[in-house]
This record gives C-alpha cells, structure tokens and sequence, in this order.
C-alpha cells in the first residue's frame, strides 16, 4: 500500500550509508586495529575517527603513513573490506529508525539513492536486507573518479534520478558526507554519528531518525 506524498516532498532522498543507515564504524575500526596487530602496525582511535566518511583510497594513503605498515593503499582497502564485508554478512547493525524512515519514503515512492564511500562488495549484502529496489540509485566509492568530500558522488546521484540536487535531501553523519553533500546544493539532514559535524546553512541537525517523517524533510526544501 503506497503512502500520501505530502505537497511539498523532497525530489529525491539521498543517503549516505555507514554511520547514517547502518552503524557499521565500528566494524570498520576494528578491522583496522586488527590489521594492524597483523602486520605490526600502530593505530589509535583518534586515527580511526579521522577516516570517518572518507573515499577508501583517501583511507588506505593515511593507514599505510599513519599505522607503519609496507602495504599499497589498494592492498589495505582491500583487507579492510574482507573484514568489514565478514562482519557485515553476520549482522547488519541498522541505525536508530534509519530502516523505517527508509522503508517509509519507498512505500510513498520518493526516489531514493545510495551514495556511500564504501565499495559495492561491501554495499551487497546490506542491500539484501532491504526490498529489491529500495534505492533507484546507488553511487558507491568504486564508480567515482572524486571521492567525498567532493561533490561529484552526490552530483552523480541526482543526475542518475534526473533530479535537481537543490531539491534534494541528503542524510550525512560525517562532515567528509555533509561538505560532499552541501557542495552539490542538496539540504543536509545530519544526524552526528562518531564525529562531530559542524554547522551550515543547509544543514540541519538531527539526533537520530526515529521520529523524521517526510513531511520534516519536505520542509527542508520547501
């Protein structure tokens, strides 16, 4: 059964994925320590938070200076993803109300987008979590020349949906996402995961999603 769409919705909902639809940080933070106690490394949290939200390439240039170990930044996302994607296919760690407002814009058929750093193998089994085609559109790290914080993964979206970005909501918890977002002219509905975010014009900040309804985020665009 579809949903009313409120007059004034969003032209599309585009979402960013880890720390924002699905809390998976920490599994990524745990498989960069244990790559690190593998390969003798050094790692801290406050070098773990300092990748949240970046490209994977961007990540695996500052492990290979910042943990000490001889590996090519392709070799090191690799090895992370083969963590990640383990962890991912055990549990799927879903954000506070982020399914349900998911599943809430599908059932009212606002176009929806994937736009996440993350590489498709690892998008792939969240995704069979969900209904099939849930998201119209999903932009992941591997199919972008320009990782966020550029605009390009979210400019991309838009174009894909054949929308307009300033008529579109994206939904960040990183300031890697919300700059990537915000630079594209989408409005920002940021919900601050593990870091902190600063303030802007078009963003607009949330706790969590548990009681976001499409009517507060038509009144983003409106």
């Amino acid at each position: 059964m579809s949903l009313t769409v409120p007059a004034v919705a969003p032209a599309a909902v585009l979402w960013d994925m880890d720390g924002t639809l699905v809390d998976t940080e920490p599994y990524w933070i745990e498989t960069e320590f244990e790559l690190a106690a593998t390969y003798g490394g050094t790692w801290t949290q406050e070098h773990a938070l300092a990748l949240v939200g970046n490209d994977l390439l961007t990540s695996g240039r500052y492990i290979r200076e910042h943990m000490g170990i001889a590996l090519k930044p392709e070799k090191i996302v690799d090895l992370l993803l083969d963590g990640v994607v383990a962890k991912v296919e055990q549990h799927v760690p879903w954000c506070p109300g982020a399914r349900e407002l998911l599943l809430t814009l599908h059932a009212a058929g606002v176009p929806l987008a994937l736009v996440t750093m993350s590489y498709e193998r690892f998008v792939a089994p969240i995704l069979l979590e969900l209904p099939p085609s849930t998201f119209s559109v999903v932009v992941t790290g591997d199919q972008v020349t320009h990782g966020k914080p550029h605009p390009e993964p979210y400019l991309t979206a838009a174009a894909a949906l054949g929308v307009d970005p300033g008529d579109c909501v994206a939904i960040e918890d990183s300031n890697t996402g919300t700059t990537s977002a915000e630079a594209a002219g989408c409005q920002v509905l940021v919900v601050p995961n593990h870091v902190p975010v600063a303030p802007g014009v078009r963003r607009h900040v949330r706790a969590d999603l548990t009681e976001v309804t499409l009517a507060d985020l038509g009144s983003l665009v409106s």
